[in-house]
This record gives structure tokens, sequence and C-alpha cells, in this order.
């Protein structure tokens, strides 16, 4: 022990507990580190416990001022910064008297007049409210991991359930930001400057590839910088260098049309990268020589390679080889391996990042990748991601096609097939100014800022044409920004602001801002803390049959009023669709020739791009150009019919709910049985955080089923066309053109009339399915609650009388400080007072 612990505890009046402290080893720093059940062990008197904490606090609260400052780069002491503030704004009385059953009030209220006030979104966002409710956060586990090891070891049914729920309070769920961009668009320059980390990506002459998803998100348990690169496996690249070396055999003498031109050099960079010259004059069994792969055992192995490293610019080196090629390597030289045509992925981890906390930046190829575990992965991480941000140079913002098609080619995977809410439209570059007449620095910057207003009204004028995408994204999900990440560096023309990284930044730290996660799991922990001191207090009698008949009735009513937006939804669906496949079936020649006869292709050209599409299960995607997937195009009547009625009754925005929000909306009135139910009021406020808690989870279910339910229409004729594709992949030679297009139009004519009857009904039968599992969930979790908490008693449960009045003041504060954007969580200060 040193003197500044001794100090401080005669300064408070509790010299006592000094030899306590002194055997603890106590000194300075881990003074500061103490957490609830730190404090509890030293001080086993509540009362002395409660001014401890109290004084702790206060001493802390000298640098609470500037804690948003300093919390990216603050001590683990510095974490517990208003921890104890709950927990000692009044001393408690002894809960010694527990035995008088009945007699004693628990004031669930609190005297909450010294708790700081809820902070403002302003202050949320900036971090200030942020590192608050992440204080709440530790000190609310703390509480439970005290509460979870007090309960009794005995496998009673209480003691099981509440386990359970204890544990179902971990969630951490991250907010992914997709980033999309042609090679040289500034991805790379963009996310660098937006997480404040100018080295991490490699950019400039090393080109870019685009096969390589590079996740990036904060490594919060290690001061390194850290790689996590996930391969392909071998069997697959197997695969792959059949593919890719038969497209080339097949083609060679077809002649040098622009397309095949680009096909070549595609294939031509991949097989190189990894072999050099030598895949040349080599067979794909050749090409699977152990020995080519001597510096990547963990390809050979299926495991993932780890890179660590000090810095963020040694990191990007030694990634380098995993994620880009550089054009110009070789030179006479003995050439050096490229590995990224064998990666899936690169996680990049970045040391105490608070900007990625809860959020992961996914940098993503354009339009998924003709490797199909890379497509799947592209399409599934696509389809989650909450944000898209499409990036481009400022120049060609308007008029760049690549750019647009990629929105107008990944907008149902976003949409309706998937949970993005916001679509962020970045113009690079927004510095470069070619021809000024005035090249003073208020000059340079009025022209940056102009154009900056005008590529701003260009884009979003061009947004609105997009008449598909707008199917599942309206206007109010679009923005615009203009960014100079070398501006924001530099600051030579630009002030930081101006460059608009900052509101990106502030957008980044509005994601992290984990305020209905908080408060869910508060709430959460609040409820099973009302349960057991209201098991561990009470007798089974009085109007516990009343308040359950009570308690019955309400769910059979609100289990109707659930059920009949889904139903009239699913009436609405039947309808839409059945419109759906009656045009599909008339426009059916029509389709199949845009598809198989399309305009101002050659023949020999289409034979070619034919002959990868029936390859590749239907899709094809050409380096730089338009993908092809003619089972989208197939199913383009049935998904065009239903999209607009699919985006209302699924929005993705949070705010929103499915069915009309009707999930929202389930309540059993628990504010009214508190005022006529007083003597089961902690059992009441337990039940009313299970049924905030189910309806979330039902919520976030909804938004991973709906994904489902929308991209069966598609996945049913994909399955429908293998056998066709498999048959018109086997033509070689003479006619083979001709054999492949008449084996397409011939299947399809075949299925026609049962095709898009069946893709339909799988829709519908997995929205029944939905809708029985929505119900079956509400009344299941509601009545098994209930049982649990009206109708067991257990004195021989702990009595947590202290820890449910810290518990309620952490909640209220955190619900008082909610705003519109978080309605998930909303009910009033609960009643008066509650016997125990």
């Amino acid at each position: 022990m040193d003197d500044f612990v001794r100090n401080k505890l005669t300064e408070w009046g509790l010299s006592e507990y000094i030899e306590t402290f002194k055997d603890e080893g106590i000194d300075e720093e881990s003074f500061y580190c103490l957490d609830f059940q730190d404090i509890a062990n030293l001080i086993p008197k509540v009362g002395r416990r409660a001014i401890f904490k109290k004084r702790l606090m206060l001493l802390k609260g000298e640098d609470n001022t500037t804690y948003h400052q300093e919390s990216i780069d603050s001590p683990p002491q510095f974490q517990r910064e208003k921890e104890e503030a709950a927990e000692s704004d009044q001393v408690l009385p002894s809960t010694s008297g527990t035995k008088d059953k009945g007699k004693r009030k628990l004031d669930l209220q609190g005297e909450s007049s010294k708790w700081p006030s809820p902070p403002s979104k302003r202050q949320r966002t900036s971090g200030l409210g942020l590192y608050t409710e992440e204080i709440i956060l530790s000190d609310v586990k703390s509480i439970m991991r005290f509460v979870q090891q007090r309960l009794p070891n005995q496998d009673s049914n209480i003691n099981r359930f509440l386990r359970n729920k204890i544990s179902d309070l971990e969630t951490d769920k991250r907010v992914l930001v997709g980033v999309f961009g042609k090679t040289g668009a500034g991805k790379s320059s963009l996310i660098n400057a937006v997480i404040g980390e100018k080295n991490l990506l490699p950019s400039g002459s090393i080109s870019a590839c685009t096969s390589v998803m590079i996740k990036v998100e904060a490594n919060m348990k290690s001061p390194k910088y850290e790689a996590d690169i996930e391969f392909i496996t071998k069997e697959e690249w197997k695969d792959e260098l059949w593919s890719l070396l038969n497209f080339l055999g097949d083609n060679a003498d077809q002649g040098n049309d622009q397309d095949e031109e680009e096909d070549y050099r595609d294939i031509d960079e991949k097989l190189s990268a990894v072999y050099g010259e030598e895949w040349r004059s080599k067979s794909a069994e050749d090409l699977m020589d152990n020995k080519y792969f001597k510096e990547i055992p963990e390809f050979l192995q299926s495991k993932r390679k780890i890179l660590t490293c000090e810095s963020a610019k040694e990191l990007s080196a030694k990634c380098v080889k995993y994620t880009k090629s550089d054009s110009k390597d070789g030179d006479g030289k003995e050439r050096k391996r490229w590995y990224w045509p064998l990666v899936k992925c690169v996680t990049v981890r970045v040391p105490k990042n608070r900007l990625l906390q809860h959020v992961t930046i996914v940098d993503l190829p354009g339009t998924g990748d003709r490797n199909k575990s890379r497509d799947e992965m592209w399409k599934s991480v696509v389809g989650s991601c909450s944000i898209v941000w499409i990036v481009t140079e400022i120049n060609r913002a308007a008029a760049e096609k690549e750019t647009w098609e990629i929105l107008k080619s990944a907008s149902s995977i976003m949409g309706n097939g998937g949970e993005c809410q916001q679509i962020d439209f970045i113009c690079t570059k927004s510095d470069n100014i070619e021809d000024s007449d005035d090249s003073s620095a208020a000059g340079v910057r009025a022209l940056i800022l102009k154009k900056n207003m005008k590529a701003k009204e260009e884009v979003n004028k061009e947004f609105k044409k997009l008449n598909k995408v707008k199917k599942h994204f309206g206007d109010e999900c679009f923005k615009v920004f203009t960014v100079s990440s070398k501006e924001f560096f530099k600051k030579k023309h630009l002030a930081p602001d101006e460059t608009e990284i900052p509101k990106l930044q502030e957008f980044l730290q509005d994601l992290n801002n984990r305020h209905s996660e908080t408060l869910n799991y508060v709430s959460g922990a609040y409820g099973i803390l009302s349960l057991i001191q209201g098991a561990h207090s009470r007798n089974v009698a009085g109007n516990t049959a009343d308040v359950c008949k009570d308690l019955e009735e309400k769910i059979s009513h609100e289990l109707e009023k659930v059920k009949r937006p889904m139903e009239e939804a699913y009436m609405t669906f039947e309808k839409c669709l059945s419109e759906g496949v009656e045009k599909s079936e008339s426009l059916c020649d029509k389709v199949l020739k845009s598809i198989l006869q399309p305009r101002g292709v050659s023949g020999r050209g289409f034979h070619k791009i034919l002959k990868c599409v029936v390859r590749n299960c239907g899709t094809y995607k050409p380096k730089n150009k338009k993908p092809i997937n003619l089972n989208v195009k197939l199913a383009a009547c049935l998904t065009d019919s239903i999209d607009e009625e699919f985006k209302k009754t699924f929005p993705n925005e949070k705010k929103c709910g499915a069915f009309n929000g009707v999930i929202n909306t389930f309540s059993l009135g628990m504010e009214e049985l508190i005022q006529k139910y007083k003597d089961v009021e902690l059992q009441l406020i337990f039940l009313k955080t299970e049924e905030e808690k189910i309806k979330t989870v039902l919520n976030k279910t909804i938004r991973e089923k709906k994904k489902t339910v929308y991209n069966s229409l598609t996945t049913t004729i994909e399955e429908n066309m293998q056998d066709c594709y498999q048959q018109a992949a086997g033509f070689r030679g003479k006619d083979s053109l001709k054999n492949m297009r008449d084996t397409v139009k011939q299947h399809v004519y075949s299925l026609k009339n049962t095709m898009f009857e069946q893709a339909k009904d799988i829709m519908l039968r997995r929205l029944r399915k939905l809708k029985v599992y929505i119900l079956k969930e509400l009344k299941e979790t509601m009545q098994k609650s209930i049982k649990l908490s009206l109708k067991t008693d257990d004195y021989s449960l702990p009595d947590f009388t202290v820890e449910l009045v810290e518990m309620k003041k952490h909640f209220n504060y955190l619900k008082e400080s909610q705003e519109e954007e978080t309605p998930q969580i909303c009910f009033a200060q609960w009643g008066e007072a509650a016997d125990v």
C-alpha cells in the first residue's frame, strides 16, 4: 500500500479498512481500477461501502470534463470514471433486516439529483455520452457477474432460467459499412483518412486487386496492428484453375475482340501473380504442386495466416502481396509472388480505434467474383451492410458508368434482399483543380467549394433517374459527400470540415453510439434483478391468480393484433406474385431473346459469354463491365411485382419495423397492471423488460429472415435451371453456340408453366412460416416468463436490494437520455415503491 491510499481512507473517515486494503495490495493505480465486486469484497458493510464509492466518484470527478478527449488513449483505471456514480449518491440502508418480509420499502426510484444529466445527441456523438454509457455498461456487467456468482448451485427451474437469462444479455453485433468503387477511385485513401491511419491500406503506384475483400475493424484486445488472412480452399483453387485454363483453351482460336483481350489480361494477371511465367506451359494438375505454395503453408493446411506488426506502415507492407498486384513487378528480375488470387478475405485490426469499436468497414469488390466461395461471401457481406459508401472521382462522378452500374447491380441485394439503410455517394479528390485563373489560396478554395456543390447537384439528379434502384431506396436514403483525403491531412486550401472527412468520422462515431444496445442490456439486467428480488421477498398468494388471468387475456388480444397485419401482407403478396407469374409466363420469349440474342454482340463474342454463363450457374462477371445474371433476368417480373410492397412491409429503417411496426406495438399493459397489483410490482417489471427484449430479438430476426424470403424467388429459378446449365456447358466444337441457346430455350419453355408458380409458392410458404414463428415466439416467451415470475417462490435466492437500486438508477438515466431514434424501449417510471 502507498501513502495515497492510506491518506484517502483516513480523509474519508474509513481508516478501519486501511489494513484490509494493505493486505490486498491496493496501491494508487489499482485504487482507481476497483470495480463493484472488488469494493464489495473490501468493504462488506453497505453503508460504509456507499460512502467509499461516493468519495471515489467525487475524486475521479475532477477529470470528468476532459474524459471525452482522453478516452481513446486512457489508462485502464480511467475506464471506471463514473462507474461508481449510481452506487454512491445515497447512503443505503442496511439489508440485515430482510427477514421482515413485506415491511421495508425499497426505493426503486432512488435519489437521482446527484446523477449526471442525460447527454444530448451532440454529446453522445462527440464521445461524452458514449463514454458515460460504456462506464454504465461496464458497471452493470460487473453487477451481473456478481449476481451470477451468488446464485445458488441448486438445479431448480428458476436457477436455470436466471442463469440462461444472464447469459443471453451478451450481444455484440457489429455494424457493417460497405465501400464500393472502381480501381483508382481513392477508396484506400478515404478509409485511411476517415479512421485516422494514413499508412494503413496501400494506395498509389500499386494497383488494386478487385477480388480481395478487406475488412477493417478495431483491435480492442491488443496494442498491435493485425491482419487475419483467410484463403480459399485448395479444392476451390483447383476448380478455378481448371476453369481459367479451359477458358483460354476454348477461346484460343476465336480471334481477339476487345472483351476477349480484357478477359485474357485478367486471367494472365491472376495466374502470373501466383506462378510467374510457368503457368503457360503447365497443366492444372502441375500447377497444384505444393512447391508453388511453400511461402504460404496456411493455404495448404486450410488455416488462416495472422500477421502482427507494431505500426500501420509495417502491416501495410506485409499485407500487400495478399491484397494487391504490382503491374511494374518483374522488369527482368526474378518475379515476386503475389498471393491475392488465393485470398478470400483479409481482416485488418487497428489497435484501440474507437471509431471502429463496433463498426467494420469493408472494402468490397464491385460486382462479386468468378470464384464461387468469394462470390458467396460477397453476397453475404453486401446483404449485411447497414450503410454503403460508393466511391468515385469527383471529375466524372455523375457520368462514371461503372460506378452507377455497381449501384444498380447490387441494389436488390442491399435493399429488399439485405438491410442497407443508407447509401452515401462519396466523390473523392475534390481538391484536384485544373486551369484555375486565380491561384491564390482563397481563389482555389472558392473554386473547390463551387465544384463540390455542382458535383452534388449532378449526382443527386442522376440518382433520381434510377427507377429500379428507387424501388429499394428512397431519396431520403441517398446522400452525397465531396471529400479530399489529401487536403484533410495537408490542410493547404481547405479547413478540415470542408474536406467532409470529419462528417464521415462523426457518422461512424454515431454508429458506435450503441445507446439502444446498452439500454437493452441494462433493461434486461434490471428485469432479472427485479425477478430475483420478487421471488426472494414474497409469498405466492393474494392476487397472483388474478394477475395471471389478466395477462393471459392480454396475450391473446395482443397476438390477434399482431396476426392481422401479417395476414393482410400475405394476401397482398399473393396477389402481387400472381400477377408476376402471369407476366413472367407471357414475357418469357422476350426475356429469353434479350438474354440469348443480345443486340450489338457478335456470335463469336457471345459464344464465349454464354459459355461462361452456363459454366457458372447462370452468372458471368466480366472485368469492368456489367455483370450478367440469367437467373435474375428470369425472376425479374416476380421481383418487380413485389418490390414496392416488400419495401413497405419490411423497411430497412429500424425506426419503422416490419408489418407496419406491429411488433413494436405489442404490449401487455404493464403500467396499468402495476397500479392494480402492487404486491407483484417487481415481477411485472421483469415481465415488461422481457416483453421489450422479445420484441427487440424478433425485429432482428425478421430483418434476417426477410432476406431469405425475398431472395427465394431468384434462388428457386436458379435451382430449376441447374440441369440445363450442366447440359449446355458440355457442348464443344461446331454449332455449340446454337446448341447452348436451344438447350436453355427448350428448358425454360418446358418449365415456364411450373417454375414461376413454384417460386411464388416457396416465397409465400416462407412468409407463412415467418408469421407462425413470430406468433409462437411472442406467446411462448411471455407464457414461460409469467410462469417463472408469478408462479415461483424461492427464498433460497440471495437478497440483491442494493444492486436493484443501483440498476434502477442506471436504467432511468439511460431511458431519460434515449432519443426518438431509439424507440425500442420506452416505458414510464415504475411505481412509487415496492414491498420486499
